[in-house]
């Protein structure tokens, strides 16, 4: 069985798909970017802003389903440009505990949607 996750905290999502799908006691969040949700807009004065309504974003996801940033098991981070490496890494770092953050993988890719410079997704416990 299946439970379908969505909270209007979070962008709506611009697709066919849901923000989050739980099944045997485990969250598939799908891929977040800076839409603030209250407003529609992008979020894109900086990387750090950009990766922070992202992390925002995955935090609404997180809480509709019952859980927080300690129940992530693995993020995937994609980016347009590896040169915010650190600075993304320094946005990130302050959403999870140095001793029990999830795996991740962060990617370089050629295009994201809407042309976003991030987008993450995690899986999570619940």
């Amino acid at each position: 069985m299946r439970q379908i996750v969505q909270t209007d905290q979070a962008p709506a999502p611009v697709g066919p798909y849901n923000q989050a799908i739980i099944h045997n006691g485990t969250l598939y969040a799908s891929g977040q970017i800076a839409i603030n949700p209250a407003t529609g807009e992008l979020v894109l004065e900086s990387i750090e802003a950009e990766t922070h309504q992202v992390m925002k974003n995955i935090a609404a996801v997180l809480k509709e389903a019952g859980v927080t940033f300690e129940a992530v098991l693995k993020c995937s981070v994609f980016v347009s440009d590896m040169k915010n490496y650190s600075r993304i890494n320094a946005v990130y770092s302050q959403y999870f505990n140095d001793d029990t953050a999830p795996a991740r993988e962060l990617v370089e890719v050629a295009n994201l949607p809407k042309y976003v410079n991030i987008e993450i997704s995690v899986t999570a416990a619940v």
